[in-house]
């Protein structure tokens, strides 16, 4: 399991230091020993300071869950920066977005920090408490009638801050003012209990296990108080700690009583100490509940633990355990093996665990470039592939593979009548764009043709990684093909990817999914032109018959520009425009090409036929040359039926899934129409082809996860 273990300690970024500070400090030997002992329980572990940046952090840590995924855990031992009821702070951040923590949740920290508060919930729920009475700021006057010695604390503080005996009402002023210029909050005045100190540590929920009671020894020199500066080590005196304490059973069962029923009063969860004074007549009186009690490690909790066999790396994994019981109903997932295997759920848990695995995969491919023309990067991210789906157990198909611009694999039962994946590895982009290395932020992956090529190249191969864990990848009809030259429009690679979608049964087109979880049911085709119009070299401002070339292409690509429309769903623009020209002369040829989109083949040769005339016989002269067409991707009884058994298997795991048609094209226009195909399955991406190109981290999950699924059925099948 994914935990951040999260702490104050060093930071203090925040908008403003503001108010009350925190001065209460956690150990870096302790953050230590707490990562560790939650390494040694095989868990992923980040660690975190709670300040203003903690929930990006946290994000990208642990990012969104699919369905069924348990998500991650903070470790929670955060005492706050600054502030009033310190401890609940990041508690409830935690809360707010949504993430599971080990501990009490913001109101049990309240009350707890809040003593007087605390006592009047202990005195209506009967638990035996010291007398008190609280001492305001603007109030100077000393209530009559104490009964000396009193004890002094700040009304909401930990860790013993400002705690002291007093005797009489001098000393009462004085600790009184002292509290309230330092804490700037009302003070606690509670009746000293002459006699024993005794904690006892509580873990759990719903009649949590209490740890033997531990005695506090103090010893004759200074007061018989655990104070600040002996929790601090600069008292001059070395507090000991008995345990179990020296006290009789049933006086012992009577401490543990106590101490869960305050817990309970308070609503803690999960883990807290109970602090006790046992007077001369052996009564038992409650004086606070720590409901974030230390793990630095002499501390008395940790000893509680350890007498009940608990020692530090099982104690802290057993918080975790119990905070997943009270979160998810069990401790841990129960693993499925043998003849109860259900292979779904196999499948999602080998993805789920992997999730890092996955982006670190990604990361790789990102950086590993290969843009249209460079054709080193290609041979490299060939060799590579290559290498990876001869692992998986694929084997490469020499009649689909030419080694040039395209490459395909096949498993032991091959390729026809199977599922065929169709995806390109070269990103088209021109060598003038900068290079965008990998990067991450909480909600999308960041890179160089992450979202085109990258992010569906990985989807693909941790699904079939998760059925070759099952040993189920070699059974299944499957194959991948991939092509080098989507920028320049697949022309050289469109024979190939004709001939391969021939031969099965379904195809799968790994381009990226549409914002929306949208699949591509339906695409445009796409037709480029080049026009290029030659006339005569002329001087500015030479009288001439005809105008000149560019104020002739310009007039002319506007009235082509008018051929487009919405209700026979075509489109015509020009898309770059080159020219060239003699010094000192107007230019005499302009090149320029031209894009043309269309949903049906007739309408777009109707379309060029209308191009052809728009551009006419008088004038400069010019060509029109087709350079590529890209059929487009029709719906079919094949497709629709495809999309159902997808859909069916979205829906099973609430994996967003929407339809879509797409203006732009793709090789699953060259798919027959007598063979399923979808286009998009890929991990949801945005900004294709431009440095802010992204992939969404949850849909890089999600859509491994529905490719699996569909082969594990197609399996069954």
């Amino acid at each position: 399991m994914r935990i951040a273990l999260i702490y104050n300690r060093d930071s203090k970024n925040v908008i403003n230091l503001f108010g009350i500070p925190n001065r209460e400090q956690i150990g870096i030997r302790t953050i230590r020993r707490i990562a560790d002992a939650l390494k040694s329980g095989k868990h992923q572990v980040k660690t975190i300071e709670g300040d203003k940046d903690l929930i990006d952090r946290l994000e990208e840590f642990m990012p969104k869950v699919v369905k069924g995924e348990r998500p991650g855990l903070v470790f929670n031992v955060s005492y706050g920066i600054q502030g009033q009821a310190r401890y609940t702070h990041v508690p409830s951040i935690l809360e707010m977005v949504g993430v599971p923590y080990v501990g009490s949740g913001p109101l049990a920290h309240g009350l707890a920090l809040d003593k007087v508060m605390a006592k009047m919930i202990f005195r209506q729920h009967g638990l035996p408490t010291p007398h008190f009475t609280v001492l305001h700021p603007w109030d100077s006057d000393i209530p009559r009638g104490l009964s000396y010695p009193v004890v002094v604390k700040p009304k909401n503080e930990a860790v013993s801050f400002g705690v002291r005996i007093v005797s009489n009402s001098d000393e009462l002023q004085e600790a009184a003012a002292a509290v309230f210029e330092v804490f700037k909050q009302p003070v606690l005045v509670e009746h000293f209990i002459e006699g024993r100190e005794i904690n006892v540590g509580l873990l759990g929920n719903i009649r949590p296990e209490a740890f033997p009671p531990v005695e506090l020894i103090f010893g004759t020199d200074g007061p018989p108080i655990y104070t600040y500066e002996d929790k601090v080590h600069t008292s001059g005196r070395q507090i000991k700690f008995e345990c179990p304490a020296r006290i009789e059973n049933d006086l012992t069962l009577k401490a543990q009583d106590l101490a869960r029923r305050a817990f309970e009063a308070l609503g803690c969860y999960d883990c807290a100490r109970v602090d006790m004074r046992l007077d001369e007549n052996g009564r038992l009186y409650i004086l606070e509940v720590n409901s974030l009690p230390s793990l630095g490690e002499h501390g008395s909790y940790l000893i509680g633990a350890k007498e009940a066999n608990l020692d530090f790396p099982e104690l802290v994994n057993r918080l975790v355990d119990v905070t997943s019981a009270r979160y998810f109903g069990t401790p841990r997932p129960m693993r499925l093996t043998g003849k109860d295997a259900d292979p779904e759920q196999l499948v999602f848990a080998f993805l789920t665990e992997r999730r890092d695995q996955i982006e670190r995969r990604l990361r790789f491919w990102t950086n590993t470039h290969s843009r249209s023309n460079d054709h080193v990067g290609i041979q490299d991210v060939v060799k590579r592939l290559n290498e990876s789906f001869e692992e998986i157990g694929l084997s490469q198909v020499e009649r689909f593979s030419d080694g040039r611009l395209t490459w395909a694999w096949e498993t032991q039962a091959g390729i026809r009548d199977g599922t065929l994946f169709i995806g390109h590895i070269d990103v088209p982009l021109g060598q003038e764009a900068p290079v965008q290395e990998f990067r991450r932020d909480p909600e999308w992956l960041h890179g160089e043709g992450i979202g085109l090529s990258r992010a569906p190249l990985t989807t693909l191969e941790f699904a079939l990684k998760a059925l070759k864990s099952l040993r189920k990848l070699r059974r299944i009809p499957l194959g991948v093909l991939y092509y080098a030259d989507e920028g320049r429009d697949a022309i050289q690679s469109e024979e190939i990817i004709r001939a391969a979608a021939t031969e099965a049964s379904r195809v799968l087109i790994l381009r990226p999914g549409n914002v929306e979880n949208k699949l591509i049911t339906q695409r445009r085709g796409q037709r480029k032109y080049r026009l290029r119009v030659e006339g005569i070299p002329a001087r500015l401002g030479k009288a001439r018959k005809k105008p000149d070339v560019m104020h002739w292409t310009y007039g002319k690509l506007a009235e082509l520009s008018s051929l487009s429309s919405q209700k026979d769903r075509i489109a015509v623009a020009a898309i770059d425009v080159k020219a060239v020209s003699f010094p000192m002369l107007l230019p005499h040829i302009l090149t320029v090409t031209l894009l043309a989109t269309y949903g049906d083949e007739q309408l777009a040769d109707e379309l060029e036929s209308r191009m052809r005339q728009v551009l006419g016989t008088n004038g400069n002269s010019w060509e029109l040359e087709m350079i590529s067409d890209r059929p487009p991707m029709k719906k079919s009884p094949a497709n629709r039926k495809l999309v159902k058994e997808l859909e069916e298997i979205a829906n099973r795991w609430e994996i967003p899934f929407e339809q879509e048609s797409s203006l732009w094209p793709s090789v699953a226009g060259l798919v027959p129409a007598s063979v399923g195909v979808v286009c998009g399955v890929g991990p949801v991406a945005i900004n294709l082809c431009t440095p802010q190109e992204a992939a969404q981290r949850i849909s890089l999950l999600q859509r491994t996860l529905l490719i699996a699924e569909f082969l594990i059925q197609q399996s069954q099948g």
